[in-house]
């Protein structure tokens, strides 16, 4: 680990707007590293863009070049070459304020120089939305302690809309390496599995409340528009049931009743996510779906079951007949428009 942080840069015809994401992190100075992962693009001057980054900054660029393995893929080869002692994804339509990121690495070089690293940093992030030239920033001050470390014994509520993503987090490297992390090739929406599989392995943390990932929604082929999701919903039952497979969450509140109860709210999201997708389908097969996902979950846990069909997030997902679906839809777009998530 020669480098303080590594920035993994998945890239997929990203050639219109990853220049911006990319110099914004050039901001942070020598000591830290950028794999710029070109994930097969074939449509426009990605890989060119790649290599010339590398080409003009050797000692803190490099660009890998693979076969299209889809965003996991490329977070994966990032964290596979990593140098650095801490890892940060940043996708390529987004990018980084400077300020908050020199704030972020001064803290991180502390403490690596008084030998105490942490596994994991929290920093605030900020919702770009194009369409209206509106900024929501989604700080954690109401759940983090601030200016020192702390574990998840001392950490506070965190509110229904409010979760940590990866836009927020910086994980120690070695840790990530250490609980197995591997994401599944050719799907979207695995950077819900990417902050949520490590947390039981998180020890020490530290949240540093400035508004660091600035996280561009807004363009109409963009993963988390609506449309789209819809035709990618299997991709998003994917993730849901890699999740469910990943913690027994009885075993996980048992070590930490806080952390399995944030987890527990965050798994009832992606149920409920998942499922109003399918709804919004509409059709007999994606009514299938829906059936089958809850009654697997049925299958691995009863209890996490009931909780989540009757007393979470998920519940308003699960209303019975036509007339019911109906609801939830009008009850998520209601959602989406007030938090304007996507």
């Amino acid at each position: 680990m020669d480098k303080l942080i590594t920035f993994a840069v998945p890239c997929y015809n990203s050639a219109a707007y990853m220049e911006h994401c990319v110099d914004t992190l050039l901001q942070g100075g020598d000591d830290i590293e950028i794999i710029l992962v070109d994930d097969g693009s074939t449509k426009d001057d990605t890989p060119a863009i790649c290599d010339r980054y590398q080409e003009q900054y050797p000692d803190i660029v490099r660009a890998i070049h693979q076969p299209n393995g889809g965003h996991g893929e490329g977070v994966n080869q990032g964290l596979r070459n990593a140098r650095g002692q801490y890892y940060k994804v940043v996708d390529s339509d987004d990018w980084v304020d400077v300020p908050s990121l020199h704030k972020a690495l001064d803290k991180l070089r502390q403490f690596e120089k008084d030998g105490k690293p942490i596994d994991m940093m929290v920093c605030n992030y900020v919702y770009e939305h194009a369409e209206t030239n509106t900024q929501r920033v989604m700080h954690y001050r109401n759940v983090f302690p601030r200016n020192r470390v702390f574990n998840w014994d001392q950490i506070g509520r965190f509110r229904p809309s409010q979760y940590l993503l990866m836009h927020s987090v910086i994980y120690r490297t070695q840790m990530l390496r250490d609980c197995g992390l591997e994401l599944p090739k050719h799907t979207f929406y695995v950077d819900n599995i990417f902050v949520y599989q490590p947390l039981p392995s998180v020890k020490n943390i530290y949240y540093l409340d400035v508004d660091l990932y600035r996280y561009f929604i807004g363009r109409s082929d963009q993963s988390v528009n609506e449309k789209v999701m819809v035709t990618r919903v299997d991709q998003q039952l994917r993730v849901t049931y890699q999740m469910i497979d990943s913690h027994d969450l009885n075993l996980v509140s048992q070590q930490h009743k806080k952390l399995g109860r944030y987890m527990f709210s965050y798994l009832a999201m992606m149920m409920a996510i998942s499922s109003i997708f399918l709804v919004i389908d509409g059709t007999p097969e994606a009514l299938g779906k829906r059936t089958q996902l809850w009654e697997y979950l049925r299958g691995v846990d009863s209890g996490i079951y009931h909780k989540m069909k009757y007393r979470a997030v998920s519940a308003f997902t699960a209303f019975p007949g036509y007339q019911g679906r109906r609801l939830s839809v009008g009850l998520y777009r209601l959602a989406r428009k007030i938090y304007k998530f996507n």
